[in-house]
């Protein structure tokens, strides 16, 4: 259970950020939700999810 939970705080953060970096966002909110992510590594990929991703810039 414990190895789930540590590969679980592993791989969402790391998915995130590629997310994040692979797509556009307006003025500085890629350094914002980049941050976001780093410094809540549970919480940062779960409010980037559901506020972040809809946010960004289509192409």
């Amino acid at each position: 259970m414990l190895v789930i939970i540590a590969i679980t705080l592993f791989i969402l953060p790391v998915a995130a950020l590629i997310s994040i970096l692979k797509n556009n966002f307006k003025n500085n909110d890629k350094l914002i939700w980049v941050l976001v992510v780093l410094l809540l590594p549970f919480l940062g990929p779960i409010l980037y999810n559901i506020i972040g991703r809809p946010t960004r810039v289509k192409e």
